[in-house]
């Protein structure tokens, strides 16, 4: 299989400035503890997908004593994320990331489906078709793959909306690359996501300890 490169973008889950939405209906403190262990599990299931080096690109920056105290950090490089709204940093990580000679997995820490299988399963896909997706429900994607680089990808996207994946399949048709898409998967950002969180993934609820 060729090199894969599994890029996780993740912020601190710091209260009051991760999973705002969900923050009416948990707290900020409660929805700052769901996010750490969103991107926790994310985390987990990159490094047990066995695809190759797994990246982090973070933001505070590497020195805070949040990355430096996460055990799973340790099997990971870190990287700072560049300036710019989110389609510059995920730009700046592709770049980064397919400069090394590898195909790349870039994803999130919101959608609990996206488990290690599935991320199997979409770097299988990139031995065959220039790029590939994982299309959430509400318009999104979770999981971009790419076999080379393209700004277009990036640039003039209204993040956090439903035109997300569809402008996203239109640009990869327009540069004429194959797509490989998953069904569709489940992130967590509305409070009404909580539901079905608390059925498939009870963990995440309330974890043990």
């Amino acid at each position: 299989m060729k090199p894969i490169r599994i890029i996780i973008m993740a912020k601190e889950p710091q209260p009051g400035r991760a999973k705002t939405r969900l923050i009416p209906a948990l707290g900020a403190q409660d929805a700052a503890a769901l996010a750490d262990r969103l991107f926790r599990r994310a985390v987990q299931q990159a490094l047990a997908a066995k695809l190759g080096p797994v990246e982090l690109h973070i933001t505070p920056a590497p020195s805070s004593p949040y990355w430096r105290k996460l055990p799973e950090a340790k099997r990971c490089e870190l990287f700072s994320q560049v300036p710019g709204d989110l389609g510059a940093r995920m730009s700046a990580a592709a770049r980064n990331g397919l400069s090394q000679g590898s195909a790349v997995l870039i994803m999130g820490t919101d959608c609990p489906d996206l488990d290690a299988k599935q991320l199997q399963s979409m770097a299988q896909s990139l031995q065959t078709h220039d790029s590939c997706l994982c299309p959430v429900t509400d318009g999104g994607y979770a999981l971009i793959g790419l076999q080379q680089f393209s700004e277009t990808l990036f640039t003039e996207i209204p993040w956090s909306t439903a035109q997300v994946a569809p402008i996203t399949r239109d640009r990869l048709n327009a540069l004429d690359w194959s797509c490989h898409e998953s069904e569709f998967l489940n992130d967590v950002d509305e409070p009404e996501d909580l539901a079905r969180l608390a059925k498939y993934y009870p963990e995440l609820i309330s974890p043990k300890g």
